[in-house]
């Protein structure tokens, strides 16, 4: 979930160098995520672990929701609820979707794929309002970038020779088949998740960017609310403290990190700079993929996520 947010900018804070550590704390904060929630939802035998990540998500934001609305005074009512429905919608589908893609895909694979929707959004606008004089062709070229990244990662994942693959798993325990689905699951997340950011655009013209922020969160508390009586009472599954730890870790990660990227993008004096460390992210998560999952990947594998970065940075530099 990508938005700006200018209403901090209201408060009076001071420009200082301070938005440089907020940026640099939402970008470990979101890889934490990425990795707490990739712990928390690989195991193969838990069918419904995607449904206890949503779970885990919405009780943290629902948490954070009641703050902004009982201590900061954040406005909220049915009207502004529905009027972000569709937003939420989308941001939380795709959400649940990445989640549930992290079963089948290393997380170094998948993160630099779902963090390509900054690529979408920027081709969805050029083709509802075009090519603008202002639109430098350093932007067309990172989108091309990202693009081609994407798709040399599916071929790259869909014609590996299996022994090699399963050599290089042996390490992380964890052994992915090959399977055009798994690369398709992160897809289908950049995409929602595009979508999302796209119609946020649109929907923030009218709304306070605050209170659309609480709506989201407080629709993910539904929507984790109504997860959690499908898995405990229709499919009768249990919750387990050990299993369900790495994903409340994971949720408070990914509110934090949304937390302090409002503030660093508060300083719009520097978005430019703060934007580009903060989409970064997944360089991070395919670290600690590697440090802590002990994931490995070919060179091939390396060479089109470094294209996918590449252009994701580029387009954080432009803003776009």
């Amino acid at each position: 979930m990508v938005k700006s947010f200018d209403s901090y900018k209201k408060k009076g804070q001071k420009k200082t160098v301070m938005w440089f550590w907020f940026a640099i704390i939402a970008l470990l904060c979101w890889s934490g995520s990425d990795l707490f929630s990739k712990i928390g939802c690989q195991d193969a035998r838990d069918r419904y672990s995607h449904l206890k990540m949503v779970t885990a998500v919405g009780v943290v934001m629902g948490l954070h929701a009641a703050y902004e609305v009982f201590v900061g005074g954040v406005e909220i009512n049915a009207r502004i609820l529905l009027t972000y429905l569709p937003v939420s919608a989308l941001y939380i589908l795709s959400m649940a979707i990445g989640y549930l893609g992290l079963r089948y895909i290393e997380l170094s694979i998948s993160s630099p794929i779902c963090n390509s929707s900054g690529a979408i959004v920027a081709i969805l606008t050029l083709i509802t309002v075009g090519v603008g004089d202002d639109l430098p062709p350093l932007a067309l070229v990172a989108v091309a970038l990202v693009c081609v990244g994407v798709v040399a990662l599916g071929f790259t994942e869909a014609n590996e020779d299996e022994e090699l693959r399963r050599a290089r798993q042996d390490e992380s325990n964890h052994h992915y088949a090959k399977s055009w689905i798994a690369i398709l699951i992160p897809i289908i997340y950049c995409l929602l998740d595009a979508l999302g950011t796209f119609a946020d655009s649109r929907v923030l013209e009218v709304l306070d960017e605050d209170s659309a922020n609480v709506a989201y969160e407080l629709t993910f508390l539904i929507v984790g609310a109504l997860s959690f009586v499908y898995v405990a009472f229709v499919k009768k599954q249990r919750f387990f403290v050990k299993q369900e730890a790495p994903k409340y870790t994971g949720a408070i990660f990914e509110t934090a990190g949304q937390f302090f990227y409002i503030y660093a993008l508060a300083d719009t004096e520097h978005v430019a700079f703060s934007a580009p460390i903060i989409s970064s992210y997944c360089v991070a998560s395919v670290i600690w993929s590697r440090l802590f999952l002990k994931e490995k990947l070919s060179a091939k594998h390396y060479a089109s996520i470094a294209l996918v970065v590449i252009g994701i940075v580029i387009l954080g530099i432009l803003d776009i």
